[in-house]
């Protein structure tokens, strides 16, 4: 009887170690996305209130490093944009003057051809009253003397216009080579500006991603370089269990095929999750000897990554099993 017994019994743990062998496919290894937050700008650190295992937003603003020197810089820009629009605005100014002196001359050659027009018809008007004797000769001399002198005048006036356009031709032609350079050192500052407006935006320390702070490497009132890291940041809602299968497995899964997660606490303490798979990988390699899968003896094992959403429960590096 006790041979019996013992058999029996023998035979319970080798079906119960055959129901365990079954419970799982593939075991791993949780993941997060993990982001390391660098200093894109460098000064002290005015303000970094951070702690680890904080809950942080996307965008979320967790630091200020100093800018006071960017700002001035912008300033510093802002006032030489303010002279070089005030020069321009005086060239402008010249431009239009110059112009101005050009249409008074030419409105001076229509009265003065006004004048001629209005000489010539009084000498005509006297001249016939000479003919008849009712005015002296020295009229109708006062009369071409007076047209002459304003002919003379007239000819000054035009030689003065055609004088003043060359002149103004040329002076036009500095004015717009001036403007020009001008204009060139104002899309200058503006580039500049702008580059400084990116730069005093980097002084802002955000979260790239929501998730849970892991890691603080720095403290309020340090001096940080461009490229210092900052604090590590986890998305903690979205876990990834790394499994390997192997070759015999890859005919009973695929991508976006749903599978059940269990997770291994210990003590035979643990949850099950429903996961997705989203990645196999394209290639083989080495079974890693932390991994057991269903063939332990196979040589060659494929990576493949099972989404868990919404279970913050789950932690990184937490030993995790998959039933296909």
């Amino acid at each position: 009887m006790k041979k019996i017994a013992l058999i029996a019994s023998m035979a319970l743990m080798l079906i119960a170690c055959n129901n365990k062998e079954t419970e799982f496919d593939a075991t791993g290894t949780f993941e997060v996305t993990e982001v390391t937050v660098s200093a894109k700008a460098g000064g002290e650190l005015l303000s970094f209130g951070l702690q680890e295992g904080q809950e942080l937003t996307s965008g979320e603003v967790v630091g200020q490093i100093d800018d006071t020197q960017l700002k001035l810089k912008k300033e510093q820009l802002a006032s030489s944009k303010a002279q070089l629009d005030a020069n321009r605005r005086q060239l402008g100014a010249n431009r239009n003057a110059t112009a101005s002196k050009q249409l008074d001359l030419e409105k001076q050659v229509a009265g003065i051809r006004q004048q001629i027009a209005n000489a010539r018809r009084e000498k005509q008007r006297y001249s016939e009253l000479l003919r008849d004797g009712a005015v002296p000769r020295k009229q109708v001399d006062d009369i071409s003397y007076q047209i002459s002198v304003l002919e003379k005048q007239l000819s000054a006036t035009q030689d003065q216009i055609r004088s003043n356009n060359a002149s103004l031709a040329q002076q036009s032609a500095g004015i717009d080579a001036q403007i020009e350079g001008i204009n060139a050192q104002s899309a200058g500052i503006d580039v500049q500006q702008a580059q400084l407006d990116d730069q005093i935006a980097n002084t802002v320390i955000k979260s790239p991603i929501a998730g849970s702070v892991l890691e603080k490497y720095v403290e309020q009132g340090e001096f940080v370089t461009v490229g210092k890291p900052l604090f590590k940041v986890a998305d903690t809602r979205k876990v990834v269990l790394r499994a390997y299968v192997t070759s015999a497995q890859l005919e009973r899964i695929k991508v976006g095929q749903t599978v059940k997660v269990m997770t291994d606490y210990g003590k035979q303490h643990g949850s099950t999750y429903s996961g997705v798979i989203t990645w196999i990988s394209p290639r083989s390699e080495f079974t890693p000897k932390t991994i057991v899968t269903d063939d332990e003896r196979a040589d060659l094992a494929y990576a493949v990554k099972i989404t868990v959403d919404g279970n913050s429960d789950i932690k990184m590096g937490m030993y995790g099993k998959v039933k296909f």
